[in-house]
């Protein structure tokens, strides 16, 4: 009888073991699943890419040295037309501007073109992690000045590469693209 109880018990011993063993085995491959998608949404989050066009704003208006905020000039207006021309075969997902006439003047052919609102940033708090949530995986064109435009650039670019853009001077356009920690700039001129 001893030697019957001693089988079953470990019959029983044995069968738990095995019940035990399989329950680890399956929670196993179940985290592994779990942890293997999560890496899989990691990357694919990584992988898409913000495209930022910055430009200066066009030519304004010098006649009163005394205005902080004045108007584009004609020649001004002329470019920034000539700047929705420039993007018309560019997908262009949001346009964003300072909080000036000049500014939202050369964003206006723009944005319109591409039936987007302007939406305005604060030159003082350039590429913060709400502006890039905001932005990820679109094509964005910023408007700034002289100063910003290439302080936005450095920002975005994690480094201090490019100096103001000289006053006289409203034709640059910095293109940063940004994939994952990927990021890569081209600065072009257009007349």
């Amino acid at each position: 009888m001893i030697g019957v109880k001693v089988f079953v018990y470990l019959n029983s011993k044995h069968t738990t073991v095995r019940k035990l063993t399989s329950f680890l085995l399956i929670l196993f491959v179940v985290v592994s699943c779990k942890d293997s998608k999560k890496e899989q949404s990691v990357v694919s989050e990584d992988t898409s890419t913000t495209i930022y066009y910055l430009i200066r704003h066009a030519e304004k208006d010098r006649s009163d040295p005394t205005n902080k905020n004045p108007k584009l000039t004609t020649e001004g207006m002329q470019r920034a037309q000539n700047w929705a021309k420039y993007f018309d075969t560019i997908k262009i997902d949001q346009v964003f501007s300072t909080n000036y006439i000049r500014t939202m003047e050369t964003a206006s052919f723009t944005a319109s073109e591409k039936n987007v609102m302007i939406e305005l940033y604060d030159p003082k708090d350039l590429y913060n992690n709400d502006f890039k949530a905001l932005t990820k995986g679109h094509n964005v064109l910023i408007v700034g000045h002289s100063d910003t435009t290439p302080k936005f650039a450095n920002a975005i670019l994690g480094e201090n590469t490019y100096p103001d853009i000289d006053d006289a001077e409203n034709g640059h356009l910095f293109i940063v693209t940004v994939t994952g920690d990927t990021k890569n700039v081209q600065l072009l001129t257009i007349d």
